[in-house]
């Protein structure tokens, strides 16, 4: 049995033990560090802190029926710069911000910013390029609330010789002006954000969330966000209560998150948990989801920002994941007018979500807007209302309820239409289904290309429903069924079965070309 290390710094590691079983094992195992009983731990992927710098360690996990073992050496690190002898207190009551951003931007190369056991009362704290920050147990980042206390990102700057222009705040896909995060990184690299603490952000309906779509003074602040940004690392940190998204990476490439907690309210609004927007080379590995919104949604940009910067959101891997509650699983969309490809999501659970794949785009998105390469493999699902959805419909925007946005009819293909290419499900077991099996509906003048589903397992629960497809103009109420494909070229399935209630039937009337393995 394989154990590997997946993160490492000076100070923790974050170890994947790969004994078969998806995000958690059955059992806890045994971990041990320089044969010390370290502690205990039952998921897939999981971290040890508390070592020391420069130096050897053996860590070994031990289960019912196996032993595994690593060697491993962990970096070197020039010096600890603690936040409280800078002048932070840690009590709760005072703004410990200009404190903590005094230490990070005094911090050398291979050196770590600790924030020790504590409640840190912050706004928005900058990072730097090379920096190592540690939030250790106990210790928490608790954000103000009051946004005449935030500094603003203005959504773009034209330059002096107004030929160029400089993109600082985003919200929804557009350039325009955000509130800056309570962690914010612009323009930095080589920086890892690690420990045992926790970031909150004390949103709630009489602050943040109150009128949450209204730009009063800016857009809300998300609780991370990096803008072009170079191989950052989050790991083992909780993240919660957020303004708006938790984790927005942004025209970000290589970037590492590691067994994370992100949690938010079922009821709170845009709290997505982990939105990469034209990003490339993401891993999202051992994060636990329970959000208010879309646990993971994969993004490129309007129009505007697709077409200018044509930058995919692409090679981007999620596994041994949880993502429990949110409207979505994995989304995709709807601002990708850049495009999204090569996306792999294997060995994760879905519970409890409205859908598990959910696709979302619409006319208008603009050629660019390409969906390909996408891979979903080994998915447990139970208590998700749809496991698959493709709305090509999505209604968003001013513009969302024209005709040109809700026609059914084969409309002319141009400049402003994007396209799904294929997609590929395959080991996928969704117990408990609440309405649709998959409803697939591509648009009428740019079919889906391909959909192949191999080794699907999809059973309805006790007391399945009837509904309708979100944000999708014109459909009347589906009652419990088991795949609807609309304007799809090519549907293959391989050992797909539907079981119980009425959703023993798969439905098929609107396929161009179906091939039946």
């Amino acid at each position: 049995m394989e154990m590997k290390a997946i993160f490492k710094t000076a100070r923790c590691v974050a170890l994947e033990l790969d004994d078969g079983s998806i995000y958690e094992s059955e059992h806890e195992k045994k971990i041990f560090v320089n044969g010390r009983f370290y502690g205990t731990a039952k998921n897939v992927i999981f971290s040890v802190y508390e070592l020391e710098p420069d130096t050897d360690y053996v860590i070994g996990a031990e289960g019912e029926s196996y032993k595994a073992e690593i060697k491993l050496h962990t970096s070197n690190e020039f010096l600890t710069l603690n936040v409280k002898d800078f002048g932070a207190r840690g009590d709760g009551i005072q703004d410990d911000t200009s404190f903590i951003q005094a230490a990070i931007l005094s911090c050398p190369k291979e050196s770590r910013v600790l924030i020790p056991e504590g409640t840190y009362k912050i706004t928005s704290l900058f990072l730097k390029s090379g920096l190592r920050l540690e939030l250790s147990k106990g210790a928490v980042l608790s954000a103000e609330t009051d946004r005449s206390r935030f500094p603003i990102l203005r959504g773009m700057i034209q330059s002096n010789d107004g030929k160029d222009e400089y993109n600082l705040g985003t919200w929804e896909g557009n350039p325009d002006d955000c509130f800056s995060s309570i962690i914010t990184g612009i323009g930095v690299e080589n920086v890892e954000i690690y420990g045992q603490g926790v970031l909150d952000g004390n949103a709630g309906s009489d602050n943040w969330w109150y009128r949450p779509k209204e730009k009063r003074g800016a857009y809300r602040p998300r609780m991370i966000f990096l803008n072009r940004c170079q191989n950052v690392a989050v790991q083992g940190i909780q993240v919660q209560n957020s303004p708006s998204w938790n984790i927005h990476p942004y025209f970000s490439d290589h970037l590492k998150f590691i067994d994370l907690k992100v949690l938010n309210p079922k009821d709170s609004p845009n709290t997505d948990g982990l939105d990469p927007e034209s990003c490339q080379d993401v891993e999202i590995a051992g994060v636990y989801f329970s959000v208010g919104d879309d646990c993971i949604a994969v993004k490129s940009g309007k129009i505007y920002m697709g077409s200018k910067y044509k930058t995919p959101s692409k090679d981007i891997v999620i596994r041994q994941c949880c993502m429990r509650d949110g409207h979505g699983s994995i989304t995709i969309g709807s601002e990708m007018a850049g495009g999204v490809c090569n996306l792999i999501v294997k060995d994760c659970k879905f519970l409890y979500t409205d859908r598990g794949l959910r696709i979302k785009t619409r006319r208008g998105r603009g050629k660019d807007g390409v969906i390909d390469g996408i891979l979903f493999e080994r998915i447990r699902m139970n208590h998700v209302m749809t496991p698959f959805v493709i709305n090509s419909f999505y209604y968003c925007d001013p513009d969302g309820h024209t005709e040109y946005v809700a026609s059914k009819e084969a409309l002319l293909v141009d400049d402003r239409t994007p396209s799904i290419k294929t997609l590929i499900f395959s080991d996928i077991q969704a117990e408990n289904c609440h309405v649709a099996a998959a409803y697939l509906y591509g648009l009428p003048e740019r079919k889906i290309e391909c959909v192949e589903m191999k080794n699907v397992q999809i059973s309805y629960a006790e007391h399945a429903m009837s509904g309708e497809p979100a944000m999708l103009d014109g459909v009347q109420c589906v009652s419990r069924m088991g795949i609807f494909a609309g304007n799809v070229k090519t549907l293959i399935l391989d050992h797909v079965t539907i079981e119980g209630q009425e959703g023993e039937k798969i439905i098929t009337e609107h396929i161009e070309d179906l091939i039946e393995s």
